[in-house]
């Protein structure tokens, strides 16, 4: 079984990233900072308002949290959304936060920060020969690259060729070594070949795969399930209660916040959203599909099943339905003749293809469970449009116009006649039947320990040791940071 030990590894390792930490001016937010952003150093967040939002700055580091203020470049509120009862047709709230005003314009670049410095601190990375390799279907690697680039670390980004042309043309600009893989969001084990063949090619290539790092759960368990907590004890009234939980799975790092809301409300439900053209944990299901964001036709390595509800299914068309509902002049018209108010209409283009996704599993979750006005619903906002302008001009090219009408069948197809179908409560054999899939994806074709598989069904250790590591990391930063600034 993998031996849970973050000492440190390599003396010589680390001094050269020391050294190289010095010469470039880095510090390292601590996990507890990104958590409480607020306590991040005055000096650094007056600094950050002369810095822009994606400029390759190492201060930028401090921006990985949920509460960047995009109008005036410091720390301000958490960045979130509520789409109205206007828009959703259910009772319950559904209040998603907004992954727009990270660094990249999406929330995967804490997921990157999360597996990478654990690895600088500890000396199991050497920056003056190793490269960072980021396999990824979207944002993941973008969210790499762009650390690697504040951190100067040599940056390999893998994805799959029908991704959106933005991905492509922003690692381009940033200096990222690429490669294209055979097909799209679905093609997961494509990726992985391509690992193994880098791997094999040479030591230099050390890989961060977000679907077994558990740094990537550990940011998030951390950061957004605190900031999720936060926000409801601010935005709550009356008897209103935490609910729920909605996430794609994807690399399963996001939906790692649902265990740290257990902790919060443990009769919380936890939803697990993916495309009904792969319905992995739905029915073993297997396709390619169009929500750009999230990977499948496999379990994450770090998906914690046992804390998994349920299970949604989302047509991919919805999505792309739903892009052109919340961005096109038309849309707007017709949001507005329904009681929408302005000020919403002008941040729904904050969501991406993933967060309409993620939006449309939190109604089928209301109406399944049939909640109320007490009932408040959280999801994740990933992306925003700005990712997904080619497709919306594809859409335009291929379906023609966006009209009132369009406008209207949309609303009322997609969002307000959403149905309970391809949604699944998980018993307890349910949970254990995905777990289980694990099986030949990660022992089979990954090299994992079979022991290992199966601590993380029975041990009760297993998660809480490894979704706790946060403190122990703290440390190691700050002993890295003092080292650093010593004799500067």
């Amino acid at each position: 079984m993998e031996n849970w030990n973050w000492d440190i590894q390599n003396e010589e390792y680390l001094k050269r990233t020391i050294r190289r930490a010095k010469e470039r001016k880095i510090i390292l937010p601590t996990f507890k900072q990104l958590k409480h952003p607020e306590t991040i150093p005055n000096e650094i967040q007056e600094k950050l308002r002369e810095i822009g939002l994606w400029d390759v700055h190492p201060l930028n580091l401090f921006r990985i949290n949920w509460a960047n203020d995009y109008k005036t470049g410091g720390i301000g509120d958490i960045n979130f959304l509520e789409i109205p009862q206007e828009i959703t047709g259910v009772k319950a709230r559904i209040i998603g936060l907004v992954g727009k005003f990270f660094p990249t314009g999406a929330h995967k670049v804490g997921a990157t920060y999360g597996c990478l410095v654990p690895y600088l601190v500890t000396g199991r990375f050497n920056p003056d020969y190793h490269k960072a390799v980021w396999p990824s279907t979207g944002n993941y690697c973008r969210g790499g690259a762009f650390n690697s680039a504040l951190l100067d670390v040599h940056a390999v980004a893998i994805l799959p060729e029908e991704m959106s042309k933005e991905r492509f043309d922003w690692l381009k600009e940033i200096g990222a070594e690429i490669y294209a893989t055979p097909g799209c969001e679905s093609n997961v084990k494509e990726i992985y070949d391509k690992c193994h063949e880098l791997e094999a090619e040479s030591d230099e290539y050390v890989i961060f795969n977000q679907f077994d790092q558990f740094g990537n759960a550990v940011w998030h368990y951390e950061i957004t399930g605190y900031t999720i907590e936060k926000l409801f004890n601010q935005i709550k009234s009356g008897k209103q209660r935490l609910s729920a939980y909605v996430s794609a799975t994807g690399s399963a790092g996001t939906i790692a916040a649902g265990d740290y809301l257990r902790k919060v409300n443990p009769q919380i439900k936890v939803l697990a959203s993916e495309a009904l053209q792969c319905p992995t944990l739905l029915m073993n299901g297997f396709g390619g599909h169009r929500i750009e964001g999230i990977g499948d036709k496999h379990v994450p390595w770090i998906h914690n099943v046992k804390n998994t509800d349920a299970v949604a299914a989302i047509d991919d068309e919805d999505p792309l339905r739903i892009l052109r509902l919340f961005n096109e002049p038309a849309g707007s018209e017709f949001l507005k003749s329904l009681g929408v108010d302005s000020n919403t209409i002008e941040k729904l283009p904050y969501l991406g293809i993933s967060s309409a996704a993620n939006l449309l599993s939190s109604i089928k979750l209301a109406k399944y469970f049939e909640m109320n006005e007490n009932d408040v619903i959280f999801t994740i906002f990933t992306d925003s449009k700005e990712m997904y302008n080619s497709r919306l001009q594809e859409m335009r090219e291929e379906w023609g116009p966006y009209t009132n009408v369009q406008a209207e069948i949309d609303w009322n197809s997609v969002i307000k006649k959403q149905s309970v179908d391809y949604f699944k409560e998980l018993s307890y054999y349910d949970k254990k039947a995905i777990h289980n899939l694990k099986y030949f994806t990660w022992v089979e074709q990954q090299g994992k320990d079979v022991e290992e598989l199966n601590a993380q069904w029975y041990d009760e250790n297993y998660w809480e040791e490894r979704f706790n590591i946060a403190g122990t990391w703290d440390k190691l930063i700050a002993d890295f940071n003092k080292k650093v600034q010593k004799d500067n």
